[in-house]
């Protein structure tokens, strides 16, 4: 049936979300091994304009701000529809969407966020689950409803001004490139920083991304470098065919949203962009990730719900989503949960994907502190090739010492469960091709809090090493083979 003989919300949907369909997606529920909403897709009135109605100037050197600005709000005062920003390179600061607006890009369109700090205030947000203070998204919702991305067009971020890059991750002839961006590097000559703010302030976070909270905002305003894309408590979002690249921080962050689409998109950024994530879907509910690509410097595919106590506090889990027929290339895990997963995290299918040369297939991470329950994951039709270390790996010692590296000294690393214990459980692999990797399969839980239930079947791995396994209970092998060795 075509779009047009549908009711009324339903055209002004087709038209304004490029032949979307209501049942499109009927086929990726067929067999879906739990409850799930169908998802709602957004509503968008059949009105149109045009960026340059507003003063929009698509050469690359004026700046778009206002224009996007005047131009979502007067399709807001008019109940909302589509704003078109033709083809062009189009230079601009934040662009905030509003209710029942769909941000139409041609293809021939290239959105650039100009990194000058003064366009992006400081705002209260969470990141990396926990509530804390950054700059605004280039590209932001916050409680906005029916919302849309879509037409082929491409975001920039203007990431290499806000991120820091470590020397020994770039080339000699990449290392030059960067330093013509002045910037500061320390003495030690490991690092370069946009600006001595940054540095001060990774001196006092160390490894995290949390700073000395003494520290003036303003001095050190490029260290709170903003996620490229942010939405949060948004319902009924959809992003389709654009490419969202080079971001400053992750790359998109749907949080606290319900009800989203994203369909056939591109990320990416480069090998070496640090927190360079492609998607973080955190605490959402009903999503559907379909038929994209992801080529990144951190975790592709990434599942969050809240870290530790701010985390259980917001007490919002991360459940009910379809990721199918998807591609990773470059990224630090091709599908990821954790290890903010405080929340909560369950029923998750992942099918149809393709993982090729990231550091690992299926990853699944934590610590204690965390608390919250991961259970009821899907993987299957999983296809992966030349991965750098595991397969698939579930590792409960993020960061940390496992016990079993702890026991080799005598020691006993058994600590009481309680609110702050990780849980994971209820895991269903299958035909599962991992064509290399250093390590088929690892499972290092905690003593207190096996991984317990892990199924894995009809799958083959071919790989330096077998199957490792630390404080596990009930983790079954059937019709697995490593190296052409039935497990």
């Amino acid at each position: 049936m075509k779009a047009r003989f549908f009711l009324l919300p339903i055209l002004a949907l087709a038209v304004a979300c490029q032949g979307v369909q209501k049942d499109e997606f009927a086929a990726l529920y067929e067999g879906l091994p739990f409850d799930m909403p169908r998802v709602e897709l957004p509503s968008i009135p059949n009105r149109s304009v045009v960026l340059t109605d507003f003063g929009g100037v698509g050469d690359g050197v004026a700046m778009n701000t206002d224009a996007f600005a005047a131009a979502i709000a007067k399709l807001s005062q008019q109940g909302g529809g589509r704003l078109v920003v033709p083809a062009g390179i189009w230079r601009t600061g934040p662009i905030e969407l509003k209710d029942h607006i769909e941000l139409y890009v041609d293809k021939d369109a290239i959105v650039v966020f100009d990194p000058n700090q003064d366009l992006y205030p400081i705002i209260d947000t969470n990141f990396e689950g926990l509530d804390v203070r950054r700059c605004v998204s280039p590209l932001n919702a916050t409680g906005a409803h029916d919302i849309a991305i879509t037409g082929g067009g491409i975001f920039d971020g203007s990431g290499e001004y806000w991120r820091e890059v470590k020397r020994r991750k770039v080339s000699d002839d990449q290392w030059k490139e960067i330093l013509k961006r002045g910037g500061y590097i320390p003495e030690d000559g490991k690092t370069w920083f946009p600006d001595e703010g940054y540095a001060k302030a990774r001196a006092t976070a160390g490894s995290l991304n949390y700073q000395d909270p003494s520290l003036d905002e303003q001095e050190i305003k490029t260290f709170l470098r903003p996620v490229l894309l942010s939405f949060r408590n948004c319902e009924r979002v959809l992003l389709k065919d654009c490419t969202f690249q080079n971001s400053p921080c992750w790359n998109l962050h749907p949080l606290y949203c319900k009800d989203v689409v994203i369909q056939d998109i591109i990320v990416r950024n480069p090998h070496f962009s640090t927190n360079g994530d492609g998607i973080d879907i955190d605490a959402c509910e009903n999503v559907i990730l379909t038929g994209s690509s992801f080529d990144v410097g951190d975790d592709a595919i990434c599942i969050k719900s809240g870290k530790d106590a701010d985390g259980r506090k917001h007490g919002k889990k991360c459940r009910n989503l379809i990721i199918a027929d998807c591609t990773v290339y470059h990224g630090h895990g091709g599908f990821v949960v954790g290890s903010e997963m405080s929340g909560g995290v369950e029923n998750i299918r992942v099918t149809g994907c393709r993982f090729i040369g990231t550091d690992v297939g299926l990853r699944f991470k934590s610590a204690r502190g965390r608390g919250g329950v991961v259970k009821d994951i899907w993987c299957d039709h999983i296809y992966m090739k030349d991965i750098v270390t595991y397969g698939v790996i579930f590792n409960l010692y993020y960061m940390g010492v496992s016990a079993s590296e702890m026991s080799k000294d005598g020691e006993s690393d058994i600590q009481p469960v309680d609110e702050t214990t990780p849980e994971f459980r209820d895991f269903h692999f299958s035909d599962i091709t991992c064509a290399g990797a250093e390590q088929a399969v690892f499972v290092n839980g905690l003593p207190e809090m096996p991984v317990r239930n892990l199924t894995i079947r009809n799958s083959n791995f071919t790989a330096d090493k077998g199957v490792e396994t630390h404080y596990y209970e009930n983790v079954n092998f059937e019709n697995v083979t490593v190296n052409g060795t039935k497990l």
